[in-house]
């Protein structure tokens, strides 16, 4: 479960969070860090701008009216999902009615003051993400990123969710939204259970091994659909119909298979695939400009797709804010650059 509940619309009391019940149990043995131990890392941030609903924008409370947007939440992401919430809020017609769900793999009291401190006014729940339920699960990949528990919080969302919560949109944290996110949110699903942006023009062979390929069972998976890669990093999910019709399980099955047999390279990404690829509600392609963090190995810079642009992601080895402060950035890097939030720990003048 839930965590922690920002009051709705109301800025929350400053001071210590509340210590959510059943705190103790978070750490068995002691097997990961308590978070007084984790490396004093965690930046500080100045306060973003209060936005407010424009003319006509529907109450939170009626159907429709809320928009739910899931991410993960990890002090190492942090400057990035700060910048992603700014976006965001910026950018909406109605940034009152947008409700923020964080799947954390551990209760941080300083990176749960940082969001508050940030964003007073924020509507924002965070929920435990158990790291054990994948532990067993992961193989390891060509980035060590990748392998991360929390990376897999995804394929949980449904369960992890109050019920309340029928449709929700999952961003990764090294996005930035520069359009109004309703429009990504009304996206009509027509049956499907995602939407998202499709790439047919990918080779789709590459995302898993010769060792899948040769497997007449296994590759049969594929049979009477036309698989399209989709990037997991933006996702229009109907959480009612995933619980209902056992997604995770089948995800989860794949996952098992390549733990005896390795049929792909990459994280979480290929399990997605291999259960929806051919069978997702596809997105215009604005909606992820994907891949502005280079590859996965070294993270050189790559320049914008043409056309349109509602999201900008960068998905890969690169991330903004590193390449930045090394005084290395990529073009694109200056994109990201005016929603970083983060106040340098260098001296200033300023009072």
């Amino acid at each position: 479960g839930l965590l922690l509940s920002s009051p709705f619309r109301r800025p929350p009391a400053l001071g210590p969070p509340p210590t959510p019940c059943g705190l103790r149990l978070q750490h068995p043995r002691r097997r990961h860090p308590p978070p007084s131990s984790t490396p004093a890392s965690v930046p500080v941030f100045r306060e973003a701008p209060a936005f407010r609903n424009g003319d006509g924008c529907p109450s939170p409370s009626t159907a429709g009216g809320r928009v739910d947007v899931a991410m993960t939440l990890d002090a190492n992401y942090l400057r990035g999902t700060m910048a992603a919430v700014l976006s965001i809020l910026q950018h909406a017609s109605c940034p009152e009615n947008v409700t923020f769900h964080f799947l954390a793999a551990r209760f941080e009291p300083d990176v749960l003051a940082s969001i508050r401190t940030a964003f007073p006014y924020l509507d924002f729940r965070v929920y435990r993400f158990d790291s054990r339920r994948v532990r067993g699960r992961i193989s390891r990949s060509i980035r060590q990123a990748l392998d991360q528990p929390l990376n897999y919080a995804r394929i949980y969302l449904a369960d992890i969710l109050p019920p309340e919560v029928r449709r929700v949109i999952y961003l990764d944290s090294d996005i930035i939204v520069v359009d109004d996110i309703r429009h990504l949110w009304e996206v009509e699903l027509e049956g499907h259970v995602v939407a998202a942006p499709e790439y047919c023009h990918a080779n789709f062979t590459n995302y898993f091994t010769d060792a899948f390929w040769s497997d007449a069972t296994l590759s049969s998976t594929f049979d009477g659909r036309q698989p399209c890669y989709f990037n997991t990093g933006v996702m229009v999910m109907d959480v009612e119909m995933w619980r209902s019709g056992g997604y995770t399980k089948m995800v989860e099955d794949w996952m098992g298979v390549q733990k005896q047999k390795r049929i792909y390279h990459l994280g979480s990404l290929p399990p997605f695939l291999l259960v929806m690829a051919g069978n997702i509600k596809a997105v215009d392609h604005r909606w992820n400009q994907h891949g502005l963090g280079g590859d996965n190995i070294e993270g050189k810079c790559r320049s914008l797709h043409p056309g349109p642009i509602s999201l900008l992601h960068w998905s890969g080895k690169g991330k903004p804010w590193l390449r930045l402060d090394s005084r290395k950035p990529c073009a694109v890097d200056y994109l990201w650059a005016p929603y970083d939030l983060y106040r340098s720990s260098s001296p200033s003048l300023e009072e």
